[in-house]
């Protein structure tokens, strides 16, 4: 059968009548009453092929042409989209560090309050030892002066007491 398709391909020959039929029964085929058995052979104008698939390009042609040009604008409609949604993107991440720093400064803002009072806390605790200090020196100052008034007393009870202890008179 290929054969018969690639013969009817080749252009009539002269003997030939030209045939305006597309189908033609062969005469060595069983008779059309047994529709198993049947075969048809179509012998098929290269002229006309040529035509039919001009007329066929000529009426699709124009529309799968500005079928592709609308694919290509939607394409390029798609690509300036994707584009747009990468800016908003990037325009979400930038909010959402923009909300990580405030949360940062609201940290360092606690953590500052916290420093200051802990400051505050060391100059009073600072104030409370040099004040300690100076009341451990008077102190110091004190029972030194107290040690040292002691210290004489106790020397003037003794020289009294020497004085007070009779002395045996020379003899001259």
């Amino acid at each position: 059968m290929e054969e018969e398709a690639r013969e009817n391909d080749s252009p009539p020959s002269q003997s030939e009548p030209p045939c305006n039929d597309l189908k033609q029964t062969s005469p060595d085929l069983p008779p059309p009453d047994e529709p198993f058995a049947m075969e048809e052979v179509v012998i098929i104008n290269k002229k006309a092929v040529d035509k039919l698939t001009e007329g066929l390009l000529a009426h699709y042609l124009p529309d799968l042409h500005n079928s592709k040009l609308a694919l290509q604008e939607l394409t390029q409609n798609q690509v300036v989209l994707l584009d747009t949604l990468d800016q908003e993107v990037t325009k979400f991440r930038e909010c959402n560090s923009l909300l990580d720093l405030n949360s940062l400064f609201t940290e360092a803002k606690v953590y500052r309050n916290k420093l200051v009072d802990i400051r505050k806390e060391m100059m009073m605790l600072h104030e409370k030892t040099t004040k300690l200090k100076k009341r451990a020196l008077k102190l110091q100052q004190q029972k030194q002066k107290e040690a040292l008034e002691k210290e004489q007393q106790r020397e003037k009870e003794l020289e009294r007491e020497r004085q007070l202890i009779a002395k045996p008179a020379r003899r001259t």
